[in-house]
């Protein structure tokens, strides 16, 4: 059976774990510096710190922006639970907002809306890779805690006065604040924890003041640094392996009844994962997947929209994609064997 998720740990990240557990030296130390360091020089942000939950890293992130206790606080429905579960255990208030159909991101006109419910910050969830119009998410005026657990890489494009691209603004270099999760099934893993970033220096200088009082037991020990460490300096490497695999899992869906979500193929996207909704039964394609020895998986089974069906119902665009999007297996570790035999399901799906 072909799993849907695997996390892509070769032989170097192996060994620099295990150097780690030779030199006994797994508590947070020089390897958590020195992800730090390889973090800086990937997105060029001004600041960051590592640390052992993205749970833990929203709360240092609220803690610097001094935002009131019972405040409203946007997340999108097709959110990671925890960042729901967080918020209350904190003693804020989530807004629960709904996403647009096509893309499965939430939109500068549904956070408007919010905002006029008292929204005071939004949590930005960049789903399965995709950047959403965030320019003109920012000119609402109001923070934005970007979270690029599935979208680091990606970016959109930079145009001078005349419409000219320029360069591009990666993601987590838009927000206040940025959270990149390094849990199991986030672009870059360490087996759990996250990194907090800072885009610019004034905002450092104030989430430092906090994270440097940060007791031992927040920060991300050196034996799930040492792996991520790795996984960044291999990313273009890897996300090279998963664009390649998108591609052909793309052409194979064109000419079927299934659909996409729309995204930027080029570099406004990271290949993160492979959602098709579905326009048929979902158990009717899972028991054909799984006759062909492919596993997949519901996309939002541990969202937001799944902890209460209250939530599902104010919803209608999230909740239409929490019952019909799957997950198909994306990950370089796959074969071309394995990527031949799900080409040749995705082009057949009942």
């Amino acid at each position: 059976m072909i799993q849907t998720y695997s996390t892509t740990i070769r032989r170097k990240e192996m060994d620099a774990v295990l150097t780690c557990m030779v030199d006994e030296k797994i508590g947070p130390g020089e390897l958590n510096t020195r992800l730090i360091q390889q973090v800086k020089e990937s997105i060029k942000c001004d600041g960051a710190v590592a640390l052992r939950s993205p749970a833990i890293a929203l709360k240092y992130a609220l803690k610097a922006l001094d935002i009131e206790r019972n405040s409203k606080i946007m997340v999108s429905a097709l959110a990671p639970s925890w960042q729901y579960q967080e918020l209350i255990n904190l003693g804020f208030e989530p807004v629960v907002l709904d996403v647009e159909e096509t893309t499965g991101l939430v939109s500068a006109e549904i956070v408007q809306e919010a905002t006029k419910e008292g929204g005071k910050v939004l949590i930005l969830h960049e789903t399965a890779g995709i950047l959403p119009d965030i320019e003109a998410i920012l000119e609402l005026g109001i923070p934005v805690i970007e979270d690029i657990s599935q979208s680091f890489g990606s970016s959109i494009p930079q145009k001078d006065e005349n419409g000219t691209e320029v360069g591009r603004t990666k993601a987590g270099l838009m927000g206040i604040y940025t959270i990149m999760g390094l849990e199991e099934r986030d672009v870059v893993t360490a087996g759990g924890g996250a990194i907090l970033m800072a885009p610019g220096r004034r905002e450092w200088i104030v989430l430092k003041k906090f994270t440097d009082e940060a007791p031992e037991t927040d920060l991300l020990p050196d034996i799930n640094a040492a792996l991520a460490w790795v996984q960044l300096k291999e990313f273009n490497k890897n996300e090279k392996s998963r664009k390649e695999i998108f591609g052909l899992y793309q052409h194979a869906c064109m000419m079927g009844r299934h659909k996409m979500l729309v995204r930027d193929m080029e570099e406004g996207s990271t290949m993160s994962c492979f959602p098709l909704v579905l326009t048929s039964s979902v158990k009717d394609v899972k028991q054909y997947t799984a006759k062909k020895d492919i596993e997949i998986q519901l996309a939002y089974s541990k969202s937001v929209i799944s902890l209460n069906e209250e939530l599902a119902q104010k919803c209608i665009h999230a909740k239409s994609l929490f019952l019909r999007c799957v997950h198909f297996p994306l990950y370089p570790r796959l074969t071309h064997n394995e990527v031949a035999k799900i080409v040749k399901v995705l082009g057949s799906l009942p």
